[in-house]
């Protein structure tokens, strides 16, 4: 009878071991638009995620795990950012933390501007982006990579100096996506262009996002970027997890309910919860990227999940 016992428990922790190596992992690599600079989101939940680089970072990532968590979904969730940096310093100077394991999913971001002395100018990306995917796939050729194509910023639309000065404030993400496109078709392992400037473009025209931070936020709006007016506020930033989880996930982003704990915990309310839920399910419903979902009873989320022990 012991002899039982004790084999059946070793059978059910053998289980539980290899459930738990199941577990699908997530890399984020990317800079301070990963990260969460200039706001609450930059140091959020830093528990649930691992920092490769031990800095205490939750941002884009933490909110991520969140979502999944409340979504009954498992993931390993790691993140290696640095300020200012594009894909040659991850892979100049990080690949020793990034290259010595495989990866079964990596959200790749590089420069806001795809070249920081050029921008606009995809070259500098189209050979980095290559090179740094090779890495990962070279170490598991099933690899799933993602890259982000991130948001106009104000600061180089509307002041004189903006490398985008009197274009339209949708016109440096179309950019930015146009030179993307062309690197997802040369890099290896890519599943898929993370559309977040095309959902903060949607906010904007939509009348849920103020698109020009200089005159002044209009009431019942939010303002997607941080008081820089380069970075993403709190509200960026949860748009550009949104797009992250229902990309990979392909879960439709409003399943999460009005009453999302990260939404509730970073202070927003629960029509702007909704309305960026909604603004996330547009823009990848418009390329079948999710299926719509059933509606989210209004007592769904919110719930015990939302407390982090």
């Amino acid at each position: 009878m012991r002899f039982a016992a004790a084999l059946a428990l070793s059978v059910l922790c053998s289980a539980g071991a290899v459930q738990a190596q199941e577990r699908p992992s997530v890399l984020f690599i990317g800079n301070s638009f990963t990260f969460g600079s200039g706001s609450a989101v930059r140091f959020y939940r830093s528990g649930t995620v691992t920092d490769l680089n031990d800095e205490g970072i939750g941002g884009v990532p933490a909110l991520f795990k969140s979502f999944a968590d409340q979504s009954d979904l498992e993931y390993d969730v790691y993140l290696e950012t640095r300020g200012g940096s594009g894909f040659e310093f991850h892979f100049e100077n990080k690949l020793d933390v990034i290259g010595n394991r495989s990866w079964d999913m990596v959200v790749m971001q590089g420069q806001s501007t795809l070249d920081l002395q050029n921008p606009g100018d995809p070259t500098k990306y189209l050979a980095t982006a290559p090179q740094l995917a090779q890495v990962f796939v070279g170490r598991n050729p099933d690899v799933e990579l993602y890259l982000m194509a991130t948001w106009s910023r104000a600061d180089l639309t509307y002041p004189s100096e903006g490398a985008w000065y009197g274009k339209p404030i949708a016109q440096m993400a179309r950019d930015v996506r146009a030179g993307i496109d062309q690197a997802a078709q040369i890099t290896p392992g890519v599943k898929a262009v993370l559309p977040v400037g095309e959902a903060w473009t949607r906010a904007m025209e939509t009348g849920v996002a103020d698109p020009n931070p200089y005159d002044g936020i209009a009431p019942d709006q939010v303002d997607l970027w941080t008081n820089d007016h380069y970075h993403a506020s709190s509200y960026g930033y949860y748009l550009e997890a949104l797009v992250v989880f229902g990309t990979i996930t392909g879960l439709d982003p409003r399943s999460l309910g009005g009453r999302e704990c990260s939404g509730m915990e970073l202070g927003f309310s629960r029509t702007q919860v909704s309305a960026l839920q909604q603004v996330a399910f547009d823009e990848l419903a418009s390329t079948n990227a999710v299926t719509a979902a059933p509606a989210v009873e209004s007592g769904r989320g919110g719930g015990a999940r939302c407390a982090v022990g």
